[in-house]
């Protein structure tokens, strides 16, 4: 239902299929035939007063050309924050008062996303009070049921209100809207999927056991983390459980990055317990070494109970059965821990003979 303009401000109500009117909540009587109850014949607004927009054509066309400066606005604060967050290095700092030292990357791209927020808000509140109708209307209420004529009615309404908002009138207004809308959803989704870091690659198929580290082709000692003393299988006993690290890993470029790669669990089985074959090659008298990293999540492996020679992650309490290639009983890891070859040297120390012979840490995703 519509209401139709006077010369005075009055609106005219239109009565619909169910003889209900739309009724001018500003005009304090009732209008029509359908009624108000009492409680709302006179609400005491004002008379409705038209805008400049309402009556004049060229008012309309600022207001229109005010709202499109606003969206454009916005459109280049998210252009300005693609450029803020690809340009401007993220260690670069600047001084800001009250704050010793502030990145600039980060202030950069907080002021760009401020703009495009900011002015996607203003050219929207500007446009409902300047373009889109703002009289107050009541209407009766009418059975609920929908018939054919009421569903049909409801399409004339929004239609009528397509027309009222002047989308189709003026495309100007549904272009840079839409462009500022699309573009303000770009930048953080830029910085989200930047924000999560490089994909892995091989990176966790390398680790500082393989043999491109050894330093003058020997293979590495395991170390005790965090002493960083070499380990002797004689000081392996059974039931005992070490924390090891792969000899000269904190000479590296990266050791913690390394280290979260190469850590492992060092324990000793009495040899008739293990159930692998595979296990008691890799291994040394009941001595086997497995990646510290679940196969989950990552989180570390650091629980293992002597009794059920079971290892657990606190995380998400994934079991690996270390009798039996760490494989998995329990929780929601995809596959065994990664076994570690491991041998001694001529003085009875352990080493590594060559690195995992697959990735290390969380499953991959082809591997589901």
């Amino acid at each position: 239902m519509t209401t139709h303009g006077t010369p005075d401000g009055a609106h005219t109500p239109m009565n619909d299929e169910h003889g209900s009117t739309a009724v001018r909540l500003d005009q304090g009587h009732i209008q029509g035939t359908g009624g108000i109850p009492a409680q709302f014949q006179n609400p005491g607004l004002p008379p409705h007063v038209e805008r400049m927009s309402d009556i004049d054509p060229k008012a309309a066309k600022r207001a229109e050309l005010q709202v499109a400066s606003m969206f454009i606005l916005s459109i280049l604060g998210s252009l300005a924050c693609l450029v803020a967050y690809f340009v401007i290095p993220t260690h670069q700092q600047i001084w800001i008062p009250a704050i010793e030292n502030g990145n600039l990357s980060h202030l950069a791209i907080g002021l760009t996303l401020a703009i495009s927020t900011f002015f996607i808000g203003a050219g929207a509140v500007h446009w409902a009070k300047t373009l889109m109708p703002d009289q107050e209307v009541v209407e009766e209420r009418h059975p609920l049921h929908s018939t054919p004529e009421e569903r049909q009615a409801f399409a004339r309404a929004l239609a009528e209100g397509d027309a009222a908002a002047q989308l189709s009138r003026r495309p100007l207004l549904k272009m840079t809207l839409a462009g500022a809308l699309g573009l303000f959803a770009i930048p953080p989704i830029v910085q989200l999927v930047g924000g999560l870091g490089p994909l892995p690659g091989d990176d966790l198929s390398t680790t500082f056991w393989d043999s491109k580290y050894w330093t003058n082709g020997k293979a590495p000692r395991l170390m005790r983390d965090p002493e960083m003393t070499p380990i002797k299988a004689s000081d392996v006993t059974i039931g005992s459980v070490f924390h090891v690290l792969p000899e000269g890993i904190m000479d590296s470029e990266h050791p913690l990055d390394e280290k979260g790669k190469a850590a492992v669990l060092l324990m000793r089985l009495h040899p008739d317990q293990i159930k692998s074959q595979k296990e008691r090659d890799w291994g040394y008298h009941g001595i086997v070494a497995y990646s510290k990293i679940c196969t989950h999540v990552g989180c570390p492996v650091g629980l293992y109970e002597q009794t059920t020679h079971h290892l657990l992650c606190p995380c998400h309490q994934s079991t690996f059965d270390v009798t039996d290639d760490c494989k998995v009983i329990f929780g929601p890891a995809h596959r065994p821990l990664p076994q570690l070859k491991i041998a001694v040297d001529a003085e009875g120390y352990l080493i590594a003979e060559h690195g995992f012979a697959e990735a290390v840490g969380p499953s991959f995703w082809e591997r589901g």
